[in-house]
């Protein structure tokens, strides 16, 4: 009986430390998240704007100007920017985008994966080590981003893949990333990042018009780049807060489960304690009697 209560301190006592750790884990993603939270709210309107001003030029301008970034052509190579975190712990998060980076391979791009012509750019660790680890074609570079987060070292990846778009090594670039709602939700979503995207035109809609000053191919070829690299940016201040605010709900949870089972483990104890003490006075009363007879 005392090797059974033994046992079920030293669990009470593995728990605790184990809640303390993930209490103190909480803090430290909720002070984290809140200035992950105030870069991508002050980022995201003004990088949307960029985005759709972007999008309209493609659609309206005459086919005449030079726009290589948005060429459109018959899709043989692809390259999927996955964007996952450099750590754990923070619940479904990584899996959720690895998850939904093998779907859009098996399904939107089911032809040019079986013949091997799909390519992950990985931008970090988590995701770098899955499909490095099960054999998928990777980029071995920029998946170290979050050791040094910074507006250049997200611009270096996105200048690697419009040059190599440019080169025609891919057909098609899409981002694979977490947009951030709040702490407790994340919407996992794919976005074409190149060829630019076009607007949809509606029936009898008003075509979009602008004034170009000085030039329409000159501001094209100077702006199209920043955009496109802001528009990296954003998703990677996204994923940044998402991992955050996942994390965080993850520590949260851990911590209830673990003040759960340290409930259970403490009835446990006293139950154990109660029949050993049982046992202590029924022995205790059957010896006097015994030595009374």
């Amino acid at each position: 009986m005392s090797g059974q209560l033994k046992e079920v301190r030293n669990r009470i006592k593995s728990v605790t430390s184990t809640q303390q750790i993930t209490k103190a884990m909480k803090m430290v993603s909720a002070a984290k998240l809140r200035r992950a939270q105030d870069a991508i709210i002050q980022m995201r309107p003004y990088a949307q704007k960029l985005q759709s001003m972007l999008s309209n030029i493609v659609s309206n301008v005459s086919t005449d100007v030079n726009m290589p970034l948005a060429d459109e052509r018959p899709v043989e190579k692809v390259l999927l920017i996955a964007i996952t975190s450099d750590r754990g712990l923070c619940g479904a998060y990584n899996s959720n985008v690895i998850k939904l980076t093998k779907q859009t391979m098996e399904t939107k791009y089911a032809t040019q994966y079986a013949k091997g012509n799909v390519t992950v750019l990985p931008l970090g660790k988590k995701g770098y080590e899955y499909f490095q680890r099960y054999g998928f074609k990777t980029v071995d570079k920029y998946w170290d981003i979050f050791s040094n987060l910074s507006f250049e070292n997200v611009r270096n990846a996105a200048i690697y893949a419009q040059e190599a778009f440019l080169k025609k090594e891919y057909d098609s670039v899409e981002i694979i990333y977490s947009q951030f709602k709040n702490a407790a939700t994340q919407i996992f979503a794919s976005e074409p990042y190149l060829p630019i995207p076009k607007v949809e035109q509606k029936s009898g809609g008003k075509k979009v018009d602008f004034l170009f000053e000085p030039s329409m191919e000159i501001l094209l070829k100077e702006l199209m780049p920043k955009i496109l690299n802001t528009q990296v940016y954003k998703a990677i201040l996204d994923a940044n807060a998402s991992e955050h605010g996942a994390r965080m709900t993850a520590m949260d949870k851990a911590s209830e489960n673990a003040n759960d089972l340290l409930k259970s483990l403490k009835i446990s104890y006293n139950r154990a304690r109660q029949a050993a003490i049982t046992t202590e006075l029924t022995e205790i009363v059957s010896g006097a009697a015994a030595l009374q007879g």
